[in-house]
């Protein structure tokens, strides 16, 4: 008997757990499985509506009490680099970019070790060991691509990441550099030059992941002009991330049954054909 996916993706809901970005919340999330011959029309249609990739899983923040993670991304039309970024840009010219097919390598995870070691000690992927790195890298059902960054006089790997090719954009799933250079703004470079490869590819925009209010882990992303944050439903400028207060109230969300009704989702039937 030949079984067959469902047409319409199944959407479910994450035990609560500790949030990494408020302390003293609990986050919880929407997620669907990403796999098929639709992968990537799914794919494309859900990251407008707020939603990121993790391998072969779609998620969106769905706390009970707290609408704070706001998914952000760079109109890339819109960007003009800040002095600051400009020197950025200016410290890394010696870096050469190669981008190639998701696939793990023992140099990108002892990077990856040294990377969480220095900056992410006791985050939750402190314990990830090189199979579930490798399945992080490769387990894609979309176009996906590791873009490399090496020293051109030492030829030593500085930063990676992980890239998704979507229709609208690049959105990069997760980056990791050398701790050793701490001057050169690497976590900054790189999603400059995403910026850079969008506009060469035509692409409009970079989706950064998610932006939180008031966390210091994430403040970096308001620095970039054009940023856009999906709020209410839509996609809306970044004016004032001061202006913004971490929304934490028991009817900051919708039911979860409203949250999916509301999801608009691509032809499945068709993409199959």
């Amino acid at each position: 008997m030949r079984h067959t996916l469902p047409l319409t993706p199944q959407f479910y809901v994450t035990a609560p757990q500790p949030c990494p970005y408020l302390e003293g919340r609990m986050e919880r999330k929407l997620f669907t499985a990403l796999q098929g011959e639709a992968a990537t029309d799914l794919n494309d249609s859900l990251s407008t509506q707020g939603f990121r990739r993790s391998q072969n899983v779609l998620y969106r923040p769905s706390c009970a009490d707290c609408a704070s993670c706001l998914s952000a991304r760079i109109d890339v039309s819109a960007f003009k680099p800040s002095r600051s970024q400009r020197r950025t840009i200016n410290r890394n010219s010696g870096l050469t970019r190669r981008a190639t097919s998701p696939w793990a390598t023992e140099d990108q995870y002892a990077l990856f070790r040294r990377y969480l070691d220095s900056r992410h000690a006791d985050g939750g992927m402190a314990d990830m060991d090189v199979f579930e790195f490798a399945a992080m890298i490769e387990e894609t059902p979309i176009r996906s691509r590791v873009i490399e960054y090496t020293d051109d006089e030492t030829r030593d790997l500085i930063g990676v990441c992980l890239t998704d090719v979507l229709s609208d954009g690049v959105s990069m799933v997760y980056s990791f550099y050398t701790p050793d250079r701490p001057r050169d703004g690497l976590g900054n470079y790189i999603i400059l030059d995403h910026i850079e490869i969008a506009r060469a590819a035509g692409l409009p925009y970079v989706y950064l992941g998610y932006w939180v209010p008031g966390s210091q882990k994430m403040g970096y992303k308001a620095k970039f002009s054009g940023l856009e944050v999906y709020m209410g439903g839509a996609w809306q400028k970044m004016r004032n991330p001061d202006a913004f207060e971490p929304e934490q109230h028991p009817l900051s969300n919708d039911p979860i049954a409203e949250q999916v009704a509301n999801i608009a989702l691509p032809d499945m039937a068709r993409s199959r054909r």
